[in-house]
């Protein structure tokens, strides 16, 4: 992340709504990485465009899914199907994310 962009690791920076950070914050999630930051500010990433990134098992690729998630169903006011491997992360995510 470039220096003059440095806020861009703070989650309060990305126009969430005031519940969403809250829960976030709740949770410990201040901030992000910076690896997940970039992921985020790619080419048209938030305008819809797909992006394909990997890292190690909890490593906070989630974080990345559902903060590009809830930016789109929030803009464009659309549905969005969440895909997830185990049926206990799903219901994991299904109450989180309530």
């Amino acid at each position: 992340v470039p220096e003059d962009q440095a806020d861009k690791l703070l989650l309060a920076s990305w126009d969430l709504p005031k519940a969403v950070l809250e829960k976030y914050h709740s949770l410990g999630v201040v901030q992000m990485f910076e690896w997940q930051a970039e992921c985020l500010m790619l080419g048209q990433v938030l305008e819809g465009r797909n992006l394909v990134y990997s890292a190690p098992t909890s490593a906070g690729k989630t974080l990345v899914a559902e903060l590009l998630i809830l930016k789109r169903v929030l803009e464009t006011r659309k549905k969005a199907l969440l895909i997830l491997p185990f049926v206990s992360v799903a219901k994991e995510k299904k109450c989180y994310l309530q």
